[in-house]
């Protein structure tokens, strides 16, 4: 089992946690209220530092309960390399026609820490071809 230390701000008032067993994210936090306006957005704070072992990524993903309610985040998903040790902050964004209210407490988003490889980049005249080729979005249709 892979070690994620955390260290949390003094006004977080909780540990990051998975909420079932076999769950991939684990909660993050709001530790202050906000009122994000229809469309806008704010930068929510999770009062979580964490140190991501070398060799992992942290993922930050929007939860689905809060995206069936139209607030996502800004940046779809954030990238938390290895080396940081700030707060995690959370791009929330209102996409509905009303103001939405996070309050102190509030799970805003989820962190999931997945190992990644670097690849070693290489500039190529021609790449090889594939059966899917250029095509791009819509390439393969609706249905």
């Amino acid at each position: 089992m892979t070690i994620l230390n955390v260290s949390m701000t003094e006004d977080a008032g909780y540990v990051p946690e998975y909420a079932h067993e076999g769950d991939a994210g684990l909660d993050l936090r709001a530790v202050e209220g906000y009122l994000i306006p229809a469309g806008k957005s704010a930068m929510v704070r999770t009062g979580l530092r964490v140190e991501i072992p070398e060799g992992y990524v942290g993922l930050e993903f929007p939860r689905s309960g809060l995206g069936s309610r139209g607030i996502t985040m800004r940046n779809a998903v954030g990238v938390i390399d290895s080396g940081f040790r700030g707060e995690v902050l959370c791009p929330l964004w209102n996409t509905t026609d009303k103001p939405f209210e996070v309050a102190p407490g509030d799970r805003v988003c989820q962190l999931v820490i997945m190992p990644y490889e670097r690849c070693e980049v290489v500039e190529r005249a021609e790449l090889s071809d594939s059966e899917r080729g250029a095509d791009g979005y819509g390439s393969t249709g609706v249905r």
